[in-house]
């Protein structure tokens, strides 16, 4: 099949909204329209210390340190950063004392879920400085670096790998002062990009990116026949992302093109923000499966926010951007007692855990809320 005429949905989302409440029946929001309100930081903070008690006073239990969990504690620790709540702290300090530190699959593991801990094991770090619980994380990531077929760059075939495992390689570099594990993580990510299957998981037309190389051209489409672009997939992206640049500095020999990448995704999304707020599960068809989607959304919010603070896109036209996802996720997702809802459970594309409800919830959407509120709350006043 020919690829500018598979990929005629995907290019859409930038060039023809107007197209998609057809489609959806849900009218698409410009970033150019009525700036919403954006709420104060000490509104927006509530709101995220409401949402992250109910969550901590249900799980008693902190639970494992899989990627999904995980995810969360990297939200907590940043609401911790943003409140110095001591009752966060000692909750994460919990959950990774209960795993010694440790990684799902040992230290040999080279699989991106595996090291997603990694990433609150280093903010627990710069907390409270103890080398002990940094040898897991950075025994893995060494090994991959310097010992275990270290021109090996396959590793990262599906887009969520982004996310889980290029913040501590970027990390870890920055703490040691090594950039081998930039170089590293720059070789793995460019497969990602370029190479994993043929063409390479980012589609440079639409500025978004496929899952994993069975949704490239000729590969799943949608029931209408349109590509699978999955939001959550995108956001995993966007987070990868931003939690990289936060680490490292300005003049890293890559640090231009994750800027670049970051900023592209911003404003491909941003052209298809439904009017309340959310994205659609899938981004390329806005009748597969359309209603709000919470772990998409607040993770395209946590890109925005960055995007919009570190002056990489305009601000007077994607501050109203970010306000709306929080406003809408505010209204729709979050119950009165800070049960957070319409999170699409774990799975690999827009069919995965439906129906996706009021009632729907799950660690990592959690975390990915966390995670964009507390960046937006720092833009607000």
């Amino acid at each position: 099949m020919d690829r500018r005429r598979l990929l005629s949905g995907a290019a859409a989302l930038t060039a023809s909204a107007a197209l998609l409440p057809t489609l959806s029946g849900t009218a698409q929001a410009s970033p150019r329209a009525a700036a919403p309100a954006l709420p104060s930081r000490a509104a927006i903070t509530a709101v995220l210390r409401r949402v992250a008690d109910q969550w901590i006073g249900a799980h008693p239990d902190p639970g494992d340190n899989g990627w999904a969990n995980a995810t969360f504690f990297s939200g907590l620790l940043a609401l911790q950063g943003l409140t110095g709540s001591s009752r966060y702290l000692t909750y994460a300090r919990n959950w990774a004392e209960k795993h010694a530190y440790g990684l799902s699959g040992g230290v040999t593991t080279r699989h991106a879920d595996n090291h997603c801990a990694g990433q609150a094991y280093l903010d627990l770090y710069e907390r409270e400085p103890e080398e002990r619980k940094l040898t897991a994380i950075e025994t893995s990531l060494h090994r991959m670096v310097h010992e275990d077929q270290p021109d090996k760059n396959d590793d990262w075939w599906w887009d969520d790998a982004l996310h889980m495992a290029m913040p501590p390689f970027a990390r870890l570099g920055a703490l040691r002062a090594d950039p081998t594990y930039w170089q590293k993580l720059y070789s793995l990510y460019d497969h990602t990009k370029r190479a994993e299957g043929g063409p390479g998981l980012y589609d440079a037309t639409s500025d978004l990116w496929y899952r994993d190389k069975r949704f490239l051209p000729g590969g799943i489409v949608s029931p209408s026949g349109r590509p699978v672009v999955w939001s959550r997939g995108n956001g995993w992206v966007a987070g990868g992302h931003v939690k990289t640049l936060k680490a490292l500095p300005a003049t890293e020999a890559h640090t231009a093109e994750y800027r670049d990448t970051l900023t592209r995704l911003v404003r491909a999304v941003a052209g298809v923000q439904r009017a309340d707020g959310f994205w659609n599960v899938d981004l390329a068809d806005p009748a597969h499966l359309p209603g709000p989607e919470t772990s998409g959304t607040s993770f395209f919010l946590y890109g925005t926010a960055y995007a919009v603070a570190a002056g990489l896109v305009d601000r007077s036209v994607h501050l109203p951007v970010a306000a709306r996802a929080w406003n809408g996720l505010v209204a729709t997702a979050v119950h009165s007692d800070g049960f957070l809802g319409y999170v699409q459970g774990v799975g690999d594309r827009p069919e995965s855990s439906q129906p996706v409800t009021y009632g729907s919830t799950a660690d990592f959407g959690v975390g990915a809320f966390l995670l964009a509120g507390t960046e937006l709350a720092r833009l607000a006043r």
